[in-house]
């Protein structure tokens, strides 16, 4: 019997999204942005001790070689044709840090993940050596000096890691955020791998100046980092053998949210909002980050983003369903909060790793208050629920003080949005619209629209007119402005209470094994796309 014909579809692009929780690949029909297929690698998360969050960079790649093998698969399970894929993109978990050695290509340590605490006593010390009246980390960065960034994270490795010391001192160290580390290995490692980041994750290292769009001598020299060791630094959108895009910048992207007020929330491990800002630094006076949103093409022009970044979302669903066994799936939680519509005045704040946007407050743990002997399991995971889309009020009440014009609704995206009771709630606790698209992969989507963007692919076009609608869902607010502002002001009050609880730590430090490593290359484009996808899929003007 003759083999079948392959279907022609196409071009096709890939995603690489490698997120906190896990690993996705995914590939899209470039003309109608469809998602033709994909596969899910969930990634381990070590907890060597209290306020430390490690994963294993080896782990990380071959769960990337591994959706790809699949998804390929599945593709060809439906008779098309993978030749057609043409390029590449890749979204990655922000300011999560990896040093590996490029002679080996071994990791010299676990990657120190985003949600890390160890380094707060660094923090505290490099803070006593800003003028007051010179903040020149934030002025240069946009970023508050925090345990979130890579910088400090490198510095830790560097003070307590003597394989890292001694790989630098022997000029074998390579440092970078994940999109660097998977670059390099999948464009051939050892052997001629590209060592690069694009500007929306250099933007999040405390190292990169968001102005000049370059490394910075100063910040490197009151960091104590060899600038030798930093990835050469690209735009978001062309072709390096493989090219990268931060995950929430990707989100931006692939919401289409490419003019100047547009915004977009994630749910995700944690919950991330952004606001296209234009070609214009705008810095907060309410808690929010500056950062680099894309700039796609080598030859284009950057924009900017406020980002309010919430630690704890999606974090704390696994916490109650890996630490305190309320639920088995993470699906569950739905089915639980349902049962009662309420938290019967429970107030959840899940400040696992301190409080960030707009409070940057590290001393700050989670606190479950409120409780009665009437409360049970599902009152706990309806305010878990609730503690999401009360952060998230936080951050779009900063972000609407400092951008002067409150947003009319909110485009979602990210995989709690298929929780319709979040959504629901989400809409109440804001009093505005949520818009979720009905295809939530825009991280993805993104990364795959800059990378077919990119000069030399150019298989995907991002002008206005080309870009596809997409079917969205909208929740309206159903309950009145008065008990939505009396339930978010119960739910400040809780905040209140969880600061504090945490004084100076000691600094600690550790070296545990290094894993073997993993010789393979793969041709990738990579590319920040998030933040584009949003307006896309939106059709919002």
């Amino acid at each position: 019997m003759a083999a079948s014909k392959k279907a022609v579809l196409g071009p096709l692009v890939g995603a690489v999204d490698q997120g906190t929780s896990s690993t996705r690949f995914l590939v899209f029909n470039s003309k109608t942005a469809e998602l033709l297929s994909h596969h899910q690698v969930e990634i381990k998360q070590e907890f060597p001790r209290e306020g430390w969050v490690e994963q294993d960079p080896k782990e990380i790649l071959h769960s990337v070689y591994e959706c790809i093998e699949k998804t390929c698969e599945k593709l060809g399970q439906l008779n098309i044709d993978i030749s057609n894929i043409k390029a590449i993109g890749v979204s990655n978990q922000r300011e999560t840090t990896v040093v590996w050695d490029k002679i080996t290509g071994e990791p010299l340590y676990n990657a120190v993940v985003w949600l890390d605490l160890r380094t707060q006593s660094t923090v505290e010390s490099l803070s006593k050596r800003i003028p007051g009246n010179n903040n020149f980390v934030k002025s240069k960065t946009g970023l508050p000096l925090s345990t979130y960034f890579s910088a400090v994270k490198l510095r830790w490795l560097l003070d307590n890691v003597r394989k890292v010391q001694k790989a630098v001192e022997e000029k074998r160290a390579l440092f970078g955020t994940i999109d660097s580390w998977l670059i390099w290995s999948l464009t051939g490692g050892v052997n001629g791998g590209v060592h690069c980041t694009d500007v929306t994750n250099a933007s999040r290292t405390m190292l990169f100046n968001i102005h000049s769009l370059e490394w910075d001598k100063q910040l490197c020299e009151f960091f104590g980092i060899p600038m030798e060791i930093l990835p050469n630094v690209r735009s978001s959108s062309e072709i390096y053998g493989l090219m990268c895009l931060g995950d929430q910048s990707a989100a931006l992207v692939g919401q289409m949210c490419f003019q100047i007020g547009q915004a977009k929330n994630t749910y995700g491990t944690g919950c991330f909002l952004l606001c296209n800002t234009g070609h214009k630094c705008v810095f907060s006076d309410h808690g929010l980050l500056t950062t680099v949103a894309y700039k796609l093409g080598r030859d284009k022009p950057v924009y900017y983003a406020l980002e309010g970044s919430v630690a704890i979302a999606g974090a704390v669903i696994r916490w109650l369903r890996d630490n305190l066994g309320i639920i088995k799936t993470s699906e569950e939680i739905e089915k639980l909060a349902k049962e009662v519509g309420t938290s019967y005045g429970c107030y959840f704040v899940p400040a696992f790793s301190g409080l960030y946007a707009p409070y940057w407050e590290p001393s700050a743990r989670g606190i479950i208050c409120g409780l009665t002997q009437f409360t049970n399991k599902c009152h706990i995971a309806f305010a878990a629920l609730e503690a999401v889309c009360f952060q998230t009020r936080e951050i779009l009440d900063a972000m609407n003080r400092d951008c002067g014009i409150p947003l009319s609704h909110l485009q979602v995206d990210g995989g709690m949005t298929s929780n319709k009771i979040l959504m629901q709630l989400q809409a109440d606790i804001l009093y505005i619209p949520v818009v979720k698209p009905s295809m939530p992969e825009t991280t993805a989507l993104g990364a795959a629209m800059a990378a077919g963007a990119a000069e030399g692919v150019g298989v995907w076009s991002l002008e206005p007119e080309d870009l596809s609608a997409v079917t969205m869902e909208r929740f309206e607010p159903q309950i009145n402005a008065e008990e939505s502002e009396i339930r978010y002001s119960t739910w400040k009050k809780a905040v209140m209470k969880s600061m504090g609880w945490v004084t100076t730590q000691s600094p600690e430090s550790g070296d545990p094994s290094i894993f073997c490593s993993l010789p393979l290359g793969f041709f990738i484009v990579s590319s920040m796309v998030m933040l584009i996808g949003a307006r896309y899929i939106s059709g919002i003007p």
